[in-house]
């Protein structure tokens, strides 16, 4: 079974449809949402989801206040491990991950052998729509800034839309996961491929949200910066 982890924080104009767009794809998925105590109500409409039609297959994690993006992913994951999921996706709330892509991401672990798909915006093929270009900039300049620092070949390490198998979320000591934005992005992807696993990129359209505000902040931006400096010289371990 596949578990797709939406992390969301006042995404009440979002939640509902991308739920429902997952769940309308050809392959099976569970989501599990996890809300950092959203004040606008988005976890009462997943609870209401989960009395319908989805029950049995809509989770919801709740939290206590904003805890960041890497923490949030990393409760999904324990609680996907302690079940019997084997694939693990991490995706948006607010629809800048097209939900169809995530059977292109599944057929590039289950069916060709990846252990990890990045839905890559800056491989070939990849797109950006409805994108300034101060964030264009940022963005770009951020990957190629990790990707000299790291010589990891993937071409998009800050991507946010990510298929992981079972085996790699197993082997990686998670409790070594320290950063929780798109730093946090970035040392998931090293970590799996300095373990020796196989990291491959699906190239996407990466559409700038239409609804809810963006979450990008500039401490965000300087813990990647500087958190790419630490993981290149920290070890890295197996989980046990």
């Amino acid at each position: 079974m596949n578990l797709v982890i939406i992390p969301t924080y006042n995404e009440l104009e979002n939640v509902e449809a991308i739920i429902r767009a997952v769940f309308a794809l050809s392959e099976p998925f569970h989501v599990l949402i996890v809300d950092d105590g959203s004040p606008d109500g988005t976890g009462d409409v997943v609870r209401k989801l989960q009395d319908g039609p989805f029950s049995g297959r809509l989770h919801l994690l709740e939290r206590r206040g904003k805890l960041g993006l890497g923490t949030a992913y990393i409760a999904g994951f324990r609680w996907g491990l302690a079940r019997s999921y084997a694939y693990f996706f991490e995706m948006d709330a607010d629809f800048s991950h097209n939900p169809h892509d995530l059977l292109r991401l599944l057929a590039k672990c289950r069916d060709e052998g990846a252990d990890v798909a990045v839905g890559s915006r800056y491989c070939g093929g990849g797109h950006l729509e409805n994108w300034p270009a101060d964030r264009i900039i940022l963005s770009r300049g951020a990957s190629l800034y990790a990707s000299l620092i790291l010589w990891m070949p993937v071409s998009d390490p800050t991507a946010g839309f990510v298929c992981y198998s079972r085996n790699v979320l197993q082997t990686i000591d998670l409790d070594r996961i320290k950063f929780i934005g798109y730093a946090f992005q970035i040392e998931m992807k090293y970590t799996a491929y300095r373990l020796g696993f196989k990291v491959e990129e699906v190239p996407i359209t990466f559409k700038d949200r239409e609804k809810g505000q963006s979450k990008m902040s500039l401490k965000i931006i300087r813990e990647a910066m500087l958190g790419v400096l630490q993981m290149r010289f920290r070890k890295v371990r197996r989980a046990g």
